[in-house]
Parts: structure tokens; sequence; C-alpha cells
């Protein structure tokens, strides 16, 4: 982080504001609904300033700036249109270890004035480093349509309850749940649709209705949710997924999930990883299954964290059918499966009317040998299809023959693509005579994903994501295969 969010309580507190313009009157303004005691150094204000003074509302000194001014200040904002001036308040600001923000020079400016959302208590800053305050406003405008115009209403209703709650549960892992039933209950609903007093005239029976249902002396009882994290990119999440991921207790999670998607993972969560990686030791399969029995038990609410789809490939329903055997209750919340997912990043269509009206998924990992695997080449290998190999990347020679072996040629066009959906994709092209070689060269790495189909050749003219990193790492890739002259 370049900056570290944080909120200030200015109220009562002085705070000087250098300049008279329109610029200096929107910085008062959001000063003032703070509660901030403002002092303005300007030799002259403009009309808006001018009433906010007459009003009172202001201390004004119509004076040019001095080092002085700042002293026993808290903040300081410098809104003149003069970099002279500017530079000189930051210098004399920091030389006082003052906070001072410098509008539009990051580079002056000891903190950033975010865009706000208002819904006090409740309050969202939305900031860009200074890299992009346009973006920062129209995030700011996203958030102002989402946020539900009662949100403070409701912030301010708990707030007063929050003393009572404490005294009746001890609990607090009780005490969490109580409050996310109270928000996505009836009172919630009443106060966001303007209700306040219906809500408030209840509030005593629903408090003891809601408690007596997360009564601390019964016994616990969790739950598991299977949820596909989809390939990667984080932007790929669902809503549902998102929610469990926010509310599960402790995450059980594979080697495919990525980083950026557990950045969204509640932050004070258990996490527990089980991921696999062939030639390294793991937690074998019995093990994560006994595992989220045992969490459940606990009273944990558990979410099971699996890359793509959890049911695509993805032994999730191995692990449901171990829940179902010891009776304990679970969801399947699906994701985006890498076929899916990876493909529409690299601009490969899976199905084409002109290319493929068949899809097929299998995959190339097994306990046996691929030779030896319970796979149907022949169909695999059926022209005007395109058939999607997870899990293939060490067998991937072995895959590549036995599709040649039974009726494709080997100009079938086929392609890998490497962290599909993710900052470091690659997409490697070739066909079954050549991709193995390419993808040694290229020293891919899991996750991978095989296509072999015609509709691999529309990723040259289709492809959209990250595609200058691409092209500099196929042109490499096709340099090292020796197919380049």
């Amino acid at each position: 982080m370049d900056y570290f969010p944080i909120f200030v309580r200015i109220a009562g507190q002085p705070v000087v504001v250098i300049g008279g313009g329109e610029v200096a009157a929107r910085k008062t303004l959001l000063l003032s609904r703070a509660g901030a005691e403002i002092t303005l150094v300007a030799p002259a204000l403009c009309p808006s300033l001018q009433e906010r003074v007459a009003r009172g509302e202001l201390k004004y000194l119509a004076e040019a700036f001095r080092p002085e001014h700042l002293d026993g200040a808290r903040l300081v904002v410098a809104a003149t249109d003069v970099q002279a001036v500017n530079a000189w308040v930051s210098r004399s600001a920091e030389a006082r270890n003052i906070l001072v923000n410098v509008v539009d020079d990051r580079e002056l400016s000891r903190f950033i004035m975010p865009a706000i959302v208002d819904r006090s208590p409740v309050i969202v800053a939305i900031g860009s480093s200074g890299d992009a305050p346009v973006l920062t406003r129209r995030l700011r405008e996203k958030f102002e349509a989402l946020l539900p115009a009662g949100l403070g209403k409701l912030a301010r209703l708990s707030g007063e309850l929050r003393s009572t709650v404490k005294q009746r549960v001890t609990d607090a892992e009780v005490r969490r749940r109580f409050w996310e039933r109270f928000f996505d209950g009836d009172i919630a609903a009443d106060v966001l649709a303007g209700r306040e007093q219906a809500a408030r005239a209840s509030i005593t029976q629903a408090i003891d209705s809601s408690l007596n249902q997360v009564d601390s002396t019964a016994a616990p009882v969790g739950e598991v949710a299977l949820v596909g994290a989809g390939p990667g990119d984080p932007g790929l999440l669902t809503i549902r997924a998102l929610r469990v991921m926010q509310n599960a207790d402790v995450v059980v999670y594979d080697r495919l999930v990525s980083d950026e998607v557990m950045e969204l993972v509640r932050r004070d969560a258990e996490r527990i990883y089980v991921g696999k990686a062939a030639g390294q030791a793991y937690v074998s399969q019995e093990e994560i299954n006994q595992l989220l029995v045992d969490l459940a038990r606990q009273g944990k609410r558990v979410c099971r964290l699996k890359g793509g789809d959890p049911f695509v490939f993805g032994r999730g329903g191995e692990e449901l059918e171990k829940l179902a055997e010891q009776g304990i209750r679970f969801e399947v919340v699906p994701g985006i499966s890498a076929a899916i997912g990876c493909a529409a990043y690299a601009g490969i269509p899976l199905t084409h009317r002109q290319h493929a009206q068949v899809l097929t998924f299998a995959t190339g990992h097994s306990k046996n040998e691929v030779a030896q695997a319970p796979v149907d080449w022949n169909l695999l290998s059926r022209p005007g299809q395109t058939a999607v190999f997870y899990m293939g990347l060490n067998g991937l020679p072995a895959i590549l023959d036995q599709l040649r072996g039974h009726g494709l040629p080997a100009e079938q066009p086929a392609a890998v693509i490497e962290q599909g959906t993710r900052p470091g994709q690659r997409v490697i092209t070739g066909t079954l005579a050549t991709l193995a070689q390419q993808v040694a060269a290229a020293q891919v790495k899991s996750p991978a994903l095989l296509i072999v189909g015609e509709v691999t050749r529309l990723h040259e003219q289709l492809r959209w994501f990250n595609t200058t990193a691409e092209q500099a790492h196929v042109d490499q890739i096709d340099m090292k295969a020796g197919l380049l002259e």
C-alpha cells in the first residue's frame, strides 16, 4: 500500500485551509461535516466561502500565508492556485509534524482525501494513491447506488443495542452470529425501508427471539459450503461465493485457489491449506473428507474452497458423500470451471458452428498411466469437436500420441493455457506433432489446460487478455523450439 487507510477524528479540532477559491470551498464542506474547527487563510474568498464566513461557520484570516498560521493545527489543506505557496505550506507543515494535503499534488502531500460515500456512521473511503481520481469518483458513484440510504440509521440502531447484546450474550462467536442474523432479518428490513418506528416497537421481542435461536448452551451445529473459486481471477467469483467466504469461520483451500481470491476471505477466518502437487507430500483425500466432518462437528461454518468448479474434476462429490454419511449439512456454490474461464480469457470459443459441435471434458490425471487410463480415446479423437484435458501437463506427450494413434492428424491444432485468467497467463498454440516440444521449451508449469480442436486456431484473432506479454513470450517459445527461421 502506498497509503495507509485511516479514519481521523477531527471533531472540535483545529484545521487550517490555505486558499479562498472553489476548491477550498469543497474541502471545507467535507471537513465541516466531520466537525472540524476550520480557519481559512487567504487574501480573498469566493462567494460561497464569504457566505459561510458571514454565517459564522468558518474563522477567516484575510492574509497571505505565513508559517505561523499552522501552529497548533491538527491537519492542513493547501488549496491555492499558486504552486510555490502550496509548496511553502507543505514544507511548513512537515517542519511542525502536521499532516498536510496539497490539492492535486500527492508529492507535496502527507495524506490524500479520498472519494467518500457517507452513510454515517458508516463511511466508505475510496482511494487510488492519487493515480486515478476519476476512477475513484466513478467507484464512489457505484457505491452510492449500491448502499441503501438508511444504512446509517441501521448502524446507529446496532450501536444502541451493542451493550445490551454484549451483556446478554457473553460468547463472542454466538454474539457474532446474532449480529449476522440481525442485519439479515426483519429489523434491518424495516429500518432500510424507512419503518424505523415499527422496528423499534418490536425490538425487545426480536432480540429475545434471536438470542433464543443462538443460545450458547445449545449444541453447536456446523455446516460446510463447497465453493468453486473459479480459475484464478477474483473478478470471476460469484456473489454467493464471496458471501460464503466472508461468513466462514474456517476456509479449507486447494493449491489452485489464487492468492488474489484468498485475499477476499474474512480476515479473522482460520485458513487450512490442503493443496496437492504432483511428486510432493500432501493431505490425502480421505484426510480432507474427515477434516471437513471434524470442523463442522465443532460448530464451525466451513468454506471448502476449490479452484474452478468443485464438480468438474474437483472431487467435490467425494467430499459431499462423506458429509452426507455423517449427517453434516452442506451446500454447493458452483464456480466458473477452468475450461470455460481459461478458454474465454485465451480467446478460444469451446464451440463454434463451423468448427466444433461437440464439447468433451477429460482428465489427464489418473491413478493409472495415460495409455492405460479408462478413457475413450476413440470418442476424444473424433473430428468436429473440442476436447479439453484438465491436469494433463505431466502426461502431455502421451495424450497427444494417443489422439494421433486413434485417428487425429498430426496437423490437428491444439493449445496449452498456463495460469489462465491470471496476470501471468500464457497461451501456446501448435499441433499434435509440435505442442509437446513447444511446451517443454517454454518450461510451462501447472496449472495448465490442454485444448484440442480447430477452435484453437481462433486464438490469434480473438485473443484479448494480456496479449502484449503473451506475444512476447510466444515468440521466445518458438525460437527455443527452433520453429522460427
